[in-house]
């Protein structure tokens, strides 16, 4: 049965408008990106489908050009619809911690740094540069390495932030392993940038460490007295 058959209350785009995006399932918000189904299915049929190929929505989302085309009822046009929107959704943290103060509101930190550095399939650090009043200035990743290393440089971190004329930083990076559990070369790195950066004047607020579902914060832990 078509969705425009359904009952207006079951309706994925009429229950968002009545009840907001969160009632929905994550095969409902798919079948709204989707728009339409294909022969003998509907939009959420489809969805459905998609969700249990991929294995989640996350998947899904993270999926390459290749595989994502590859699968019924997809294609080059929503492949660059989906990476618009995943694009427009960084942004849009991005500029939450423009207008806002980044460090009392570490949730939207977390989930900027979330929507960054998760994704990468090698390890990256990263520098949010802050102002005096702890509103972002600049997101910039610094190095990239191995699987499960990336080799920081404390003098390029103190350069950057001099070039932003940050007043404090936030440090950020990912484990591919998925485990966001701090090691203690993230603590010993972390205490390298600290005294680097204190030269300058220049406060770390925080370093967090990216895992799968899940970011550690150091300053959370108190690591960062």
């Amino acid at each position: 049965m078509a969705i425009t058959h359904w009952p207006t209350t079951e309706r994925p785009r009429e229950k968002l408008i009545m009840h907001g995006p969160s009632a929905l399932s994550d095969a409902e918000l798919l079948a709204i990106f989707l728009r339409t189904g294909c022969v003998g299915k509907s939009a959420v049929d489809l969805a459905r489908d998609l969700l249990n190929e991929f294995r989640g929505l996350r998947p899904l989302l993270e999926a390459d050009k290749q595989a994502f085309c590859q699968a019924r009822g997809l294609g080059d046009a929503k492949y660059t619809q989906l990476q618009a929107v995943l694009e427009i959704a960084r942004r849009h943290l991005g500029e939450t911690l423009k207008q806002g103060e980044a460090f009392t509101n570490a949730k939207d930190v977390k989930c900027f740094v979330t929507s960054r550095l998760r994704h990468h399939q090698r390890e990256v650090f990263a520098v949010l540069f802050l102002d005096n009043q702890h509103r972002l200035i600049s997101y910039e990743e610094l190095f990239k390495g191995s699987i499960n290393c990336a080799h920081v440089h404390p003098r390029e971190i103190a350069k950057c932030a001099l070039q932003n004329n940050a007043a404090a930083v936030i440090l950020a990076h990912n484990h591919p392993s998925g485990i966001a559990e701090p090691s203690e070369a993230d603590r010993l790195v972390t205490i390298d940038i600290c005294q680097a950066l204190k030269t300058l004047d220049i406060r770390v607020l925080d370093h967090m460490i990216v895992g799968d579902g899940r970011v550690s914060s150091l300053a959370e832990m108190g690591w960062m007295s």
